[in-house]
């Protein structure tokens, strides 16, 4: 591949998405929600959370606090995931 062409690539926009965790509930419960409501998810305090890049668990990491503002959160990479058993039959 043209060093030209992998540029072109690496300007691609991607959704990064971080998933806390989930939960399933019934839509009855979900319609019932409200201001102040507290849905738990199946993650708890401590567990790496999900990297996700379009659609796939790309990584997984921590939580953490942005060091040049206080009021935001990120994510510190602790693994990498490799590609699945499904990626490699593709």
């Amino acid at each position: 591949m043209e060093p030209r062409n992998f540029d072109t690539i690496k300007r691609i926009p991607v959704l990064v998405q971080v998933v806390l965790g989930s939960a399933t509930m019934p839509v009855a419960a979900l319609m019932k929600l409200g201001r102040g409501a507290v849905v738990p998810l199946d993650h708890r305090v401590g567990e790496p959370v999900d990297v996700v890049v379009n659609g796939r668990v790309i990584a997984r990491g921590e939580v953490v606090v942005v060091e040049d503002d206080n009021s935001r959160f990120g994510v510190q990479l602790t693994e990498i995931v490799g590609p699945s058993a499904d990626d490699a039959s593709a």
